[in-house]
């Protein structure tokens, strides 16, 4: 549908004005009592969610938007493996949505309060009554406490709102931060670090010509929801267009995805190749290198590029035909002591042989007469549907993702980590009909940059991607769900339990 106001060209504004913000390293507010031992005292956070304004541009009106404290991306927080903490996330937002709410959507009804929200944190190891289910939710005025033990190597993991049916307009207005885990194995490495190692935090967005966001809705008023999001405006750390001092040596870049929708593929304007050594839940087993880094919403990737032999060049960080950022390489005499070690972590494989029980869980898109996709579904089931993924605590399962629509799914579980198997084209038209899987291609091993540890895949189109999980941790209930949000917040996220062995 054809906005009503005019709406912002990002490529009228003039790049390049505005340094790279680096969002804050949050504070500990105190010390409290551990919910595992109360003589334990933990360090405690307290993020509010409030509304705020921020210019994305020089030239651009501020921009409300909804943040943690005074920011969004929110304030970092930054911990070490096994060192747990208490997070308390307080809702200061408004009491009405700036974004147009669906209220046709299982979970967003009209007897739901508009602006209500949950934080998850992505990637981590935590309790149930901590991992933010979509319908803990809570409104204006309310907080939740949550406990994050941290027993896990070293990561770039990200917080953002998880409410059920609203999730992508909250992440869409800015409920979103990074949560660093550092251990000695990755101390050990000498990787840079300090100011040589920045967090890059990507994803797109839309503006009015006023500067104020814009989120596009259907032609049908009374059911508003669109399939996918994809914004013209590609913000980096809150910024269109910035540029990043850097000098003639290595740096180490956290890339985080937190668009809703948009699959990122980044490289840098003058051809160089960078490395890349870490993934979601941390530290590949070596470096890969790479000319280009396809990267789906809610992946990290740990990248080591190196601007030495860059002095005095002005280099660009492209994300197809879009301009992303700047990089200003000075041409200082530096002496860089960090190292690119050959080796990096052990990923240990998970065999086939351990694995207790396979599942086959097709993802399918529902779509209306004029073939207009209207739900989106995991294992054929509805979200309020009972429970059919109930893994016992502490084994070992293989997830066949069969993609039965025309979409690249990113998918994600909560609580664990886990291994990408292969990939492998088959016919979809066969299972549909006959619930029969006739392979049409050999077995695809994961891409190198794929070979450690993950929380999130990319299920391609007409292909079965099996995924190795060992489900560790706790037992309780968690969700596992398409991370294009509005594929999420539209069915295609499904409960799952850990049960406890019997």
């Amino acid at each position: 549908m054809p906005p009503v106001q005019p709406l912002l060209d990002p490529n009228s504004l003039t790049q390049f004005v505005d340094p790279l913000p680096i969002p804050e390293v949050a504070r500990v507010s105190g010390y409290r009592p551990s919910p595992t031992g109360p003589t334990a005292k933990l360090p405690y956070y307290r993020f509010a969610m409030r509304q705020i304004e921020i210019k994305v541009h020089r030239d651009v009106k501020p921009t409300r938007l909804w943040g943690f404290d005074s920011s969004s991306p929110g304030p970092t927080i930054e911990t070490r493996s096994g060192q747990g903490l208490l997070v308390e996330w307080a809702n200061e937002l408004p009491t009405t949505h700036f974004l147009p709410v669906d209220h046709s959507i299982h979970g967003a009804e009209a007897d739901k309060p508009d602006v209500r929200a949950v934080v998850h944190l992505h990637g981590a190891k935590a309790p149930p009554e901590s991992d933010g289910y979509p319908e803990n939710w809570y409104v204006p005025g309310k907080s939740a406490l949550y406990h994050y033990p941290n027993n896990q190597d070293a990561a770039m993991l990200w917080y953002h709102d998880h409410a059920l049916g609203i999730n992508r307009l909250n992440v869409v207005a800015g409920l979103l931060g990074i949560f660093v885990i550092r251990d000695s194995v990755e101390d050990s490495l000498n990787l840079p670090s300090g100011k040589y190692e920045i967090p890059l935090v990507i994803y797109d967005r839309m503006f009015d010509a006023q500067g104020q966001l814009y989120y596009p809705v259907s032609p049908d008023p009374k059911a508003p929801w669109i399939p996918e999001f994809f914004g013209d405006a590609i913000l980096v750390n809150g910024k269109l267009f910035p540029y990043l001092e850097v000098e003639p040596r290595k740096y180490r870049f956290r890339v985080l995805n937190g668009a809703n929708g948009r699959f990122f593929h980044l490289s840098l304007s003058n051809g160089q190749s960078f490395h890349q050594i870490g993934t979601d839940q941390g530290l590949l087993p070596t470096p890969v290198s790479l000319d280009q880094l396809v990267v789906a919403p809610s992946e990290r990737a740990d990248l080591i590029v190196d601007f030495a032999d860059r002095a005095g060049e002005q280099i660009i960080l492209k994300n197809d035909a879009f301009t992303v950022m700047q990089f200003r390489v000075s041409r200082n005499k530096i002496k860089d002591t960090s190292s690119l070690p050959s080796t990096l972590r052990p990923v240990p494989r998970i065999l086939e042989s351990e694995a207790t029980k396979t599942r086959m869980l097709p993802l399918v898109e529902i779509d209306d007469r004029v073939m207009k996709p209207i739900t989106m579904l995991l294992n054929n089931a509805h979200w309020n549907m009972p429970v059919t993924e109930d893994p016992v605590l502490n084994s070992v399962e293989i997830w066949n993702l069969i993609n039965l629509t025309d979409d690249s799914h990113p998918i994600h579980l909560h609580l664990v980590r886990f291994q990408i198997l292969d990939r492998r084209r088959f016919e979809p038209f066969t299972f549909k009909v006959r619930g029969v899987l006739k392979y049409t291609g050999n077995p695809v091993p994961p891409d190198a940059n794929e070979a450690g540890w993950k929380d999130t895949v990319r299920a391609d189109p007409g292909m079965v991607t099996r995924i190795i999980v060992r489900f560790e941790g706790f037992v309780g209930r968690y969700v596992w769900h398409c991370h294009i949000l509005e594929h999420e917040d539209n069915e295609m996220m499904r409960p799952y339990d850990v049960i406890a062995a019997r």
